[in-house]
């Protein structure tokens, strides 16, 4: 098995319905393995509450935490991020910034890196988000994959959407009040499968 490892943040469940999706892409590829990961919680529960987050975060409460370790079981890790000031959020930062050892020992060089992301608002960071995380990846020596144009439902003015040639993301609105799209979906089905496909050739 190719086995591709899904790492995400997320606060009100869009990050998570993204990473399902990318997930869900990763498997349409014969012999790949998609395995979802969520990063450690760094807010207090305090917080959270006052956040209102308690309850959507119970829909992923079943994901199993991530260790640093498991990124070297994997062939691809993709990353999915909610947006913060344009950069990936803290949690994420913190975890990554706990990959120093495997950095030193090049123990993620030449693996497929990938990065999907959400964002309040339509201009709100998605793109910078996915772009400065690609900055970390690439100290690691991971070979990015992004989105490509083949993927042609990131065209197109006909409706409000996430999606870049950088990687898959959504627009969350202002109070969480927006699900993913299908559309925004179909972009994450579309970079899951499209990394897989990569991760393979370079196994291979």
């Amino acid at each position: 098995m190719m086995k591709v490892l899904i790492v995400f943040y997320s606060t009100y469940g869009h990050i998570y319905r993204m990473a399902e999706a990318i997930a869900e892409g990763v498997r349409e590829l014969p012999g790949a393995e998609a395995v979802l990961r969520r990063v450690p919680e760094t807010l207090p529960q305090g917080v959270l509450e006052q956040m209102g987050a308690i309850d959507a975060q119970k829909a992923f409460a079943h994901i199993p935490v991530c260790t640093v370790d498991e990124l070297t079981e994997a062939d691809a890790v993709i990353f999915g991020t909610p947006t913060r000031f344009g950069n990936m959020c803290g949690q994420m930062r913190q975890f990554l910034d706990a990959t120093g050892q495997l950095w030193a020992k090049g123990a993620l060089v030449g693996k497929v890196g990938s990065v999907f992301a959400s964002s309040a608002t339509q201009h709100g960071g998605q793109e910078s988000t996915i772009l400065s995380t690609h900055i970390t990846l690439l100290h690691h020596g991971f070979v990015i994959v992004g989105l490509p144009y083949t993927f042609q439902g990131q065209m197109g003015i006909d409706e409000i959407k996430g999606g870049s040639p950088y990687g898959a993301s959504t627009i969350a609105g202002g109070q969480g009040e927006r699900l993913p799209s299908e559309t925004e979906l179909a972009a994450a089905r579309f970079q899951g499968k499209h990394v897989a496909t990569i991760a393979a050739k370079l196994k291979g």
